[in-house]
């Protein structure tokens, strides 16, 4: 089976994907039953893995940042072992 799938670009690229018999079948029906191609519906699931995995990667690099530049919590260690101990 063939699928057109969209890039950026919005220049269309074939690819050929080999499936099980059973599975194209199944895939068939979902898209049949969504009213939309079985490449829309990938196209739109691949989309989809994009997005997600984009938006992970940014805030993984905001939460390292975070972590790199710390915290400020305004503590300071005590000054001896009985400044420690007061109650």
């Amino acid at each position: 089976m063939v699928l057109h799938i969209f890039t950026c670009s919005r220049m269309k690229t074939n690819i050929t994907l080999k499936l099980d018999a059973d599975l194209l079948r199944e895939i068939r029906i979902l898209a049949a039953e969504d009213g939309t191609s079985i490449s829309a519906l990938l196209a739109a699931r691949l989309e989809e893995i994009v997005r997600q995995r984009k938006a992970y990667d940014q805030a993984r690099s905001r939460a390292l940042r975070r972590l790199e530049k710390g915290m400020d919590l305004h503590w300071s260690p005590p000054r001896s072992r009985e400044e420690l101990h007061e109650r």
